[in-house]
């Protein structure tokens, strides 16, 4: 049997620690390089650190600065809004004082209008009444027609709901006025003036003509050349003083009679124009013309001495009705 024998030693035995001692250095120069780019990895992950560190904290000053601007936007939201409420309280109570202040003055030209409506009404109640007297107790037509004028410009200005009425009624007695002309007692005047005028103008004597021969019965005809038969009592011969004292009785008569129809005394006209018709009679002969001047004095009696139409005081009659109801 064969013997193994030992191997025979290298002969480079040197070398074979040499491959240890090169992974050592190289296992040693990658330790120390990873650890060089651990160390590095650390200082940059510590720089980065602290560069976030430093980031956060800005971050965290911003956000912070920004929730400060917020709570400060906050808070001036707030006041603007307390402000706008304040300012909305402020509108609402100048809006509820002026709808107050235009209530007031509402209530107050309201007021003052009627109180103008008022003195209105008063002043042409005043008015009415004052021509009304005229008409009744001096029968001034005229002066009346003036104050009817006055009547219709305050009644001018009534609403149409009071006033309507009342200016027609005034417009028809304004025209039953102007209808009257100068009045009932200016007539009976004018005709009584007229009739002393002609009873004046009357003779005191009538010539004896033919024709009054032919008109006389044929009895006094026949005694015509002998006697001029003339009823004594009324028609007889005056002298001269009885003429004047009837002329002035007759004068003082038509005093009377105008002083009567102007104060609108009927039963005093008539007396003193009765007197005058015996007065007549007796100062001048019968005869057409004073005939027809006695005629004139029975006209005289029956002239009203007071306008007598029922439109007139209608328009005063309505005022008043009015005030009452107010």
């Amino acid at each position: 049997m064969n013997d193994t024998l030992p191997p025979a030693p290298s002969p480079h035995r040197p070398m074979r620690w040499l491959l240890p001692l090169a992974v050592l250095a190289v296992l040693g120069a990658g330790g120390y390089a990873g650890y060089h780019y651990w160390q590095k990895q650390q200082s940059d992950q510590l720089a980065q650190a602290q560069t976030t560190a430093v980031q956060l904290k800005g971050l965290e000053a911003t956000v912070e600065a920004l929730r400060r601007d917020q709570r400060a936007a906050s808070q001036r939201l707030q006041d603007a809004a307390t402000t706008n409420r304040v300012l909305r309280d402020e509108v609402l109570g100048l809006s509820q004082r002026s709808a107050l202040l235009e209530e007031n003055l509402a209530k107050l030209a309201d007021s003052a209008n009627q109180g103008r409506q008022a003195v209105q009404r008063d002043e042409a109640e005043l008015l009415l009444t004052q021509a009304a007297q005229r008409l009744a107790f001096a029968d001034d037509v005229e002066g009346s027609r003036r104050l009817y004028a006055l009547a219709a410009t305050a009644l001018a200005d009534l609403p149409d709901s009071d006033g309507l009425n009342l200016r027609q009624a005034l417009v028809q007695e304004r025209n039953a006025l102007d209808a009257l002309g100068a009045g009932p007692r200016v007539l009976s005047l004018q005709r009584l003036d007229a009739l002393g005028k002609a009873l004046q103008g009357l003779p005191s004597q009538i010539a004896q003509t033919s024709a009054n021969n032919t008109a006389k019965p044929w009895w006094q005809a026949a005694l015509a050349p002998f006697v001029d038969i003339t009823p004594s009592r009324l028609n007889g011969p005056l002298t001269s003083a009885e003429r004047a004292t009837i002329d002035t009785a007759l004068q003082l008569e038509l005093t009377l009679a105008r002083a009567a129809i102007e104060r609108g005394d009927g039963k005093g006209r008539d007396a003193a124009l009765n007197r005058i018709d015996l007065w007549a009679q007796r100062r001048w002969p019968d005869s057409p013309d004073l005939r027809a001047q006695r005629a004139e004095l029975h006209a005289l009696r029956s002239l009203p001495l007071q306008a007598d139409d029922t439109v007139l005081g209608s328009t005063l009659q309505q005022l008043r009705t009015q005030t009452d109801r107010r």
